[in-house]
């Protein structure tokens, strides 16, 4: 008798907090477990709050994970050290992602970042271009480019369109970052590349392993972030092994 009392009191308590929890953060039957059972060490159930927390947390971080990098551009008004190949890869990549995971309906909370990273790429891209004096390339660059994505995201493109992009991110993600890891060797510094930005990236792309397997299942979209990580585990290293050399400092030494 005791323990009903418990329960429906819990029950009344949670009540207005319920409809939050079980359409962002965890099924229903896990809500029971947790506030009617009062089961917190449920393993099915934590693994979905770990992985849907992990998820919006990651979702909210992309919003500024690379604003850093644009701030450090506008702030030197130099673009020196970025490829702008590489962007173009990394931003297939991150299209790629983002046509799938609509076309496959999955959960905004499991593929949310790629907007946001996909808006601030752009950003980059065009400055990359606008700093080197190609302005109007720069803005061409980013019509074209919402012109293709409207024309991916669309229902009546083909399955097998978006299917083989997302399949082709995994070459894309490593030449990107090949290139961009080759261009910080040849130069001997990593230029205008933001530490905060790369640690970041390189953070996110390792929680989303867990997340993609977590939330979606799809070994193609998993095996896509197990790539990612490396690549971008690479820049990371760089950004560390280059630390205290500057551009500046680079061409006194010189």
């Amino acid at each position: 008798m005791a323990a009903s009392e418990r329960a429906e009191a819990a029950t009344s308590f949670m009540d207005p907090l319920k409809d939050f929890l079980v359409n962002y953060l965890m099924p229903e039957k896990c809500y029971d477990e947790f506030f009617l059972n009062f089961n917190f060490l449920h393993v099915d159930c934590l693994k979905i709050i770990i992985s849907k927390g992990l998820g919006i947390g990651i979702i909210l971080g992309s919003v500024l994970v690379k604003l850093p990098q644009i701030l450090k551009l506008i702030g030197a008004k130099s673009a020196e050290g970025l490829s702008f190949n590489s962007v173009l890869l990394e931003l297939f990549a991150i299209t790629g992602t983002m046509a799938y995971s609509i076309a496959n309906s999955f959960p905004f909370s499991a593929w949310g970042e790629a907007l946001f990273l996909m808006l601030q790429t752009v950003a980059i891209g065009f400055l990359i271009q606008h700093y080197a004096g190609s302005t109007i390339k720069g803005l061409g660059f980013v019509v074209i480019y919402f012109g293709l994505l409207a024309v991916l995201i669309c229902p009546l493109t083909p399955m097998s369109v978006v299917t083989t992009m997302q399949a082709s991110n995994m070459p894309a993600i490593i030449f990107g970052r090949l290139i961009q890891a080759g261009t910080n060797y040849r130069n001997g510094h990593t230029g205008q590349l933001s530490a905060i930005s790369v640690f970041l990236l390189f953070a996110g792309s390792l929680a989303r392993i867990f997340t993609t397997v977590q939330e979606t299942g799809d070994s193609l979209m998993a095996l896509t972030y197990v790539i990612s990580s490396c690549c971008n585990g690479l820049i990371a290293a760089q950004v560390l092994y280059y630390w205290n050399v500057s551009p500046a400092l680079k061409k006194k030494k010189e």
